[in-house]
């Protein structure tokens, strides 16, 4: 069974920076072959997706209201990607999920493959 493990949330103040890590802690599954990225579900409203980068690891998505603010990243190596967020913003809580699918087209929640469990980001004076 494949597991994607989210770490890194917390609580930080406008302004600040979190880096997310999504580790695939599954033996014999290799995110090498996978697109991968994060969605985020704030209180109250929907799922949506953030960011995705690709198999190549070119050109990565990012949705429009994190652009020039956060950067994906994979280490193929440690088997693992991430999510710099920095200039982070009250609008950016909610609980971030880790997903894979084969490709970033369509990413959006009916087609993931697989989902972490989440990890909470908190942006408060």
């Amino acid at each position: 069974q494949v597991q994607l493990v989210e770490s890194g949330g917390g609580l930080v103040q406008p302004g600040g920076s979190l880096r997310l890590s999504c580790a695939a802690s599954s033996s014999g599954f290799t995110l090498d072959y996978w697109a991968i990225g994060w969605f985020r579900q704030a209180l109250g409203k929907e799922r949506e997706g953030v960011t995705c980068i690709s198999i190549s690891d070119s050109s990565p998505y990012y949705t429009d209201s994190v652009k020039g603010r956060f950067t994906i990243s994979r280490d193929k190596a440690k088997n693992t990607v991430y999510l710099q967020m920095n200039n982070l913003k009250p609008e950016d809580t909610a609980l971030y999920y880790c997903a894979t699918k084969d490709t970033c087209s369509n990413w959006y929640t009916p087609f993931i493959e697989y989902w972490g469990r989440g990890t909470q980001v908190t942006v408060s004076s």
